[in-house]
């Protein structure tokens, strides 16, 4: 195991509440404003849709109940990089702390940001549409809405570069906003919208459903469906990477996974509850992908000041998960660093605010990376896929040390120990297959490009196919791996 010397350098500055927020603030994002319209169109009814939130809530709930477990036995920063390699060995650490930087982590902070440009841009009534050039090879546009979403991860990067305290106090007052905003648009359209709770009965029929690939139900659809609400419901493990800097971890990381998780699921569910009172399912589906089904809610209980109005809260909201992500995951590579198994300048953490500032800055330059390499939904796809995978071997770990490490003090046991995790890993290990199987035109065309030799054209049709996206990110892992453990003359030695 790994002495707690690990997190030296880092100030445990996190109370109950700010370990909270920094959870509640990366979970809501910008998911439950725009998955609404597609999981609609996957599914086709409000009662099916409404149950695929409530199973990828509890999905997420059998996870933190795992994931509590380990956390109060090892409170180490960037913890679950920690499990892993513990549990696993180092070169499956690394693998790990990789895909998190490399894909799963940083997309998901790129999506954020393509998110905050999005509402923006609505905001400004489509003043971000000029678009200066296509990048080459890939066809995606460039112009102010990248830019925006480039500056947005700057300035969330410039802010993490505070000390911990100071961005946690950040992160607990946007959380407000983001609560305040969720509640206030759920009984708003429960209570004020004059609905029918007849639409919770009808299905989509003949809805638009603009840019959404499958529409067919069925497992397929559910699957679609779920690949939604997990990336609403993603980041219900983040304070687990600012494990060493949570006062009495042992305590407040079990209470902060599991509060942040029924508070969130009760407000998804409430706001989704609301959309279909005031919208029908076909409703729903048509409304336009430049916009959300909230603001659509709220612009037929305030008219139209309404849209001005959502899009600078979602603007928040997203900024907000934006800030809680960065800071969350830039302790990953600094762990990595710390074990000598990335590159050492990003272990160090200035003197003055006792935060990896290096990790920080990177991070923020490979995600503004992939914010201009895709859309929104095929950002959040790979990032979900990646992150999915990683959750499985982590609640997987609870096995292991349990039989390990029998003798161990656990603070907190998993409830229902062992069928919650089982169960955990039962679902995920379905809808990880499920995906790929989903995904298998585009996966085929990916390999024919390659095989044909055209590696570039074959890259960038990955793009469409987010399970291959992530394998392919993973695998790059690989040679990285190889090249470091050459350079430090292995990798076994601590």
């Amino acid at each position: 195991m790994t002495s707690p010397a690990l997190d030296k350098g880092l100030v445990r500055g996190l109370g109950l509440t700010a370990a909270i927020a920094v959870n509640v603030a990366n979970i809501i994002g910008t998911g439950v404003f725009l998955k609404a319209r597609v999981m609609t169109c996957n599914v086709g009814t409000p009662g099916i849709a409404l149950t695929v939130w409530l199973v990828a809530g509890l999905l997420s709930l059998a996870g933190a109940l795992t994931y509590a477990e380990l956390l109060a036995m090892f409170p180490r920063a960037a913890g679950e990089y920690g499990i892993m390699r513990d549990a696993y060995g180092r070169p499956w650490g690394f693998i790990y702390g990789w895909t998190q930087f490399a894909i799963a982590r940083s997309a998901s902070a790129a999506a954020l940001a393509v998110g905050f440009a999005i509402f923006l841009n609505a905001l400004l009534k489509g003043a971000l549409n000029k678009t200066f050039f296509t990048l080459p090879y890939l066809n995606v546009p460039f112009g102010r809405l990248q830019l925006v979403a480039l500056a947005a991860v700057a300035v969330t990067v410039l802010i993490n570069c505070a000390a911990v305290t100071f961005s946690g106090g950040v992160a607990t007052f946007l959380t407000s906003i983001k609560v305040l905003l969720l509640i206030a648009v759920g009984l708003g359209a429960l209570f004020f919208s004059g609905g029918d709770w007849s639409h919770l009965s009808q299905a989509n029929v003949g809805g638009t459903c603009e840019g959404v690939a499958i529409t067919t139900g069925g497992l397929a659809g559910f699957a679609a469906a779920m690949l939604g609400a997990l990336w609403a419901y993603d980041g219900w493990n983040n304070i687990t990477f600012l494990a060493g800097e949570v006062k009495n971890p042992e305590r407040n990381l079990p209470l902060g996974l599991i509060i942040s998780m029924f508070l969130v699921m009760g407000l998804y569910l409430l706001v989704n509850l609301g959309y279909y009172h005031v919208l029908t399912p076909t409703e729903v589906a048509s409304v336009p992908a430049s916009l959300s089904v909230a603001a659509e809610v709220v612009r037929r209980l305030l008219g139209a000041i309404a849209l001005t109005l959502m899009a600078a809260a979602m603007m928040t909201s997203s900024f907000g998960a934006l800030h809680a992500s960065i800071l969350a995951t830039s302790r990953v590579p600094y762990a990595m660093a710390r074990d000598r198994l990335f590159f050492k300048g990003l272990a160090k953490v200035s003197p003055r605010t006792h935060v990896p500032i290096r990790s920080l800055v990177v991070l923020g330059i490979w995600s503004s990376v992939l914010a201009l390499s895709g859309s929104y939904d095929q950002l959040t796809d790979a990032a979900v896929f990646a992150l999915t995978l990683f959750y499985a071997f982590v609640a997987g770990s609870v096995f292991i040390f349990r039989r390990r490490l029998p003798d161990t003090h656990r603070p907190y046991r998993t409830w229902g120990y062992p069928v919650v995790p089982v169960v955990y890993l039962a679902v995920t290990t379905w809808l990880l297959g499920r995906i790929v199987w989903d995904a298998r035109p585009e996966m085929s065309a990916t390999i024919g490009l390659l095989l044909e030799g055209h590696p570039v054209s074959a890259l960038a049709e990955s793009v469409k196919a987010p399970p291959l996206a992530s394998l392919i990110f993973i695998l790059l892992g690989l040679p990285v791996y190889l090249i470091l453990s050459r350079q430090r003359g292995g990798v076994n030695e601590e």
